[in-house]
């Protein structure tokens, strides 16, 4: 099984298939002719299975599959969803600023207020379990292995998390931290009065138009099954998403992706005082709800996951109004060396030189 370092966990660094490409919208170019050279290098090389969608000032003007050629008679569209894993940490945090925005809930809450058993129950704040300063752990690596694979009851859980306690005084440290989000989820489930499936759906996906993007507690007939390569690539057992919801659940597009974080960024998801708040301090690696990302001399902010089988990023950069979403079912070339060189030839930069598996 793999470690904590892969499991929802993504450390920031301080259609069909083929092609479906979009003339640009905007003067800046996006370089299509070097990211589809680039592709067909992955694609080639059986080096990943996924699906890029890259934004400019709101319009998507740039698109493709690659890959999925690979998988033999997998049957799939253009709309198929990805498990996006802990990007769903940054609609769980939108989903909390919206309640603060409604003063339905302070970042000053207490967890005794909803937890009492819990860790320092007194001393975590809401605030804490966004920015991931909680000290609480990760309640889906038991004893060193991934055990939520199978589905397991909301109390083992919560017994889990207690077990494992806290590893530093709440806001003495950060350490990212997938029992806080998970216990964040619940709380507001407890203060909406609503299911994290129900927020998800009425407060993001429709008021944005995102069609294919929903958690897993609704049904997710179409989204890709997770792959690992063996001289082919063979579908493998990712975890039971249903034991991670507001942790790390959401299935969806890259489409979708770019769609939500550009209306963010854009204001017209949050207010921009709520907006600032998610974003990381000058320095600091983790916001709360957002991450800071650097490839070459472009600063991005945006979210990223991983489970077993799926990887998924999504990163905007304010300078320029370019968003860039990745998700893939299969993976082989370790996803900040895949984003690196997917930003410079994004940029028209010099190429980042990628190894790629034999």
């Amino acid at each position: 099984m793999k470690n904590l370092a892969t499991l929802l966990l993504l450390l920031p660094v301080f259609m069909l298939p083929g092609a479906v490409n979009v003339a640009p919208a905007t003067p800046l170019d996006v370089h299509a002719e070097r990211l589809d050279a680039f592709l067909d290098q992955v694609e080639d090389n059986n080096a990943g299975i996924g699906s890029i969608s890259i934004f400019r000032d709101g319009q998507e003007v740039y698109a493709r599959h690659f890959g999925q050629k690979q998988l033999g008679d997998a049957d799939y569209t253009a709309h198929t969803k990805y498990q996006i894993a802990s990007v769903t940490k940054m609609v769980t945090a939108i989903l909390a600023f919206k309640l603060i925005e409604e003063r339905r809930l302070s970042l000053d809450d207490r967890l005794s207020g909803f937890f009492p058993d819990m860790p320092s129950a007194q001393a975590i704040t809401v605030g804490d379990l966004l920015a991931h300063t909680s000290g609480l752990g990760n309640f889906a690596l038991k004893d060193g292995t991934v055990w939520v694979v199978d589905k397991v009851s909301e109390p083992a859980i919560l017994d889990e998390i207690k077990r494992q306690g806290v590893s530093f005084e709440p806001g003495q440290g950060t350490a990212y931290s997938n029992s806080a989000y998970l216990l964040l989820r619940m709380i507001l489930e407890k203060r909406s009065g609503r299911t994290y499936a129900d927020l998800v759906g009425q407060d993001i996906a429709a008021p944005l138009g995102l069609q294919h993007f929903a958690s897993a507690s609704v049904p997710q007939p179409d989204t890709f099954l997770s792959y690992a390569y063996k001289g082919g690539w063979e579908p493998i057992k990712d975890i039971d998403y249903a034991n991670v919801v507001g942790v790390g659940d959401i299935a969806g597009t890259p489409h979708d992706l770019n769609l939500l974080i550009t209306a963010l960024f854009q204001g017209r998801v949050l207010r921009r005082t709520s907006l600032q708040q998610m974003m990381p301090s000058a320095g600091q690696g983790w916001g709360r709800g957002l991450a800071a990302f650097s490839y070459g001399q472009h600063r991005f902010l945006g979210h990223g996951g991983d489970v077993l089988g799926s990887h998924s990023r999504v990163i905007y950069n304010p300078q320029d109004g370019t968003a860039i979403s990745y998700s893939t079912n299969g993976e082989r070339i370790p996803t900040n060396e895949f984003l690196a060189a997917l930003v410079a030839n994004v940029y028209g930069e010099p190429a980042v030189p990628i190894a790629m598996p034999k």
